[in-house]
């Protein structure tokens, strides 16, 4: 009877290797399938965004309204006041001095929609640091709706 034994053993042995057929096709499936859906991701629509059919904002104050001129120089409205021409740090200064007395004043940047969006963001960023909690951005209305 060990004689059986043993030779049933000897027939059944175990292999130690791994099957990896199965492995390889689902892998290249699952490369197919990126290769596909990859450049469909990656596509690009131009957008204008001064153009706007958004409603306006209504407000009990007069706006206080940044232009962002496309030389870079800025242009500072207080409150249903005439336009004044200022740099950068004046800017700041007079806003943080209006914006500690009127904290609740509706502040809106203005750009020309062909001015570098970079500025608009710098310009963005000078009014968070002169205490603006909110800022709006300013479009032309009546634009075509994509």
């Amino acid at each position: 009877m060990t004689a059986a034994i043993s030779r049933v053993r000897k027939r059944r042995k175990l292999k130690s290797e791994i099957n990896v057929v199965p492995y390889i096709d689902v892998m290249l499936v699952l490369l197919i399938i990126f290769m596909v859906t990859a450049p469909l991701l990656t596509l690009s629509v131009d957008v204008d965004l001064p153009k706007s059919n958004a409603r306006s904002v209504e407000s009990k104050k007069d706006p206080i309204i940044v232009s962002v001129n496309t030389d870079g120089a800025y242009t500072l409205t207080l409150e249903s006041g005439k336009p004044e021409r200022l740099d950068g740090p004046t800017l700041a200064a007079k806003l943080k001095a209006f914006v500690s007395q009127n904290p609740d004043a509706p502040v809106f940047i203005a750009a020309p929609g062909a001015s570098d969006y970079q500025r608009v963001m710098d310009t963005m960023v000078m009014l968070q640091q002169a205490g603006v909690k909110k800022v709006g951005l300013m479009s032309q209305p009546g634009g075509n709706a994509r």
